[in-house]
């Protein structure tokens, strides 16, 4: 992802129901929020309902302990004429500190649909790589 400031689409603390029995965040967990993420991104772009279809490349860095702030980073990769690639970057930041680290990453396929839940096209035109 680019190196210019950016806001997350998704800014949560990690809790205790969303950990095992160590402390550890739940990978599955983790994995909703990225997806959540993608689909706000998604659904933005494709301007209506967008449905995921593939997830791609997963990696899990580092782990997410109960109080992490947990930020969520996406960018615009690919557009077709009804899918788009989104990479997604999940990063934690203790409580008490100030540095934030990368913590999982992964690449979400979209497609747009109509009511009925079939493809529909995507106005193309100029769009901001960074959502």
């Amino acid at each position: 992802m680019t190196g210019a400031v950016r806001e997350p689409v998704i800014r949560i603390t990690a809790m205790p129901a969303d950990a095992n029995a160590y402390g550890d965040i739940f990978g599955g967990w983790l994995m909703s929020l990225m997806d959540m993420g993608a689909g706000l991104i998604a659904a933005r772009r494709s301007h209506g309902r967008a449905v995921t279809v593939a997830m791609d490349g997963v990696q899990f860095h580092l782990p997410v302990k109960v109080g992490d702030e947990v930020s969520v980073y996406g960018e615009l990769l690919r557009m077709g004429r009804s899918s788009m690639t989104i990479a997604i970057e999940a990063w934690r930041r203790h409580r008490h500190e100030e540095e934030a680290v990368k913590v999982t990453q992964a690449q979400f396929t979209f497609v747009a649909v109509d009511d009925s839940g079939k493809p529909r096209a995507i106005e193309q035109g100029t769009t901001d790589q960074e959502i």
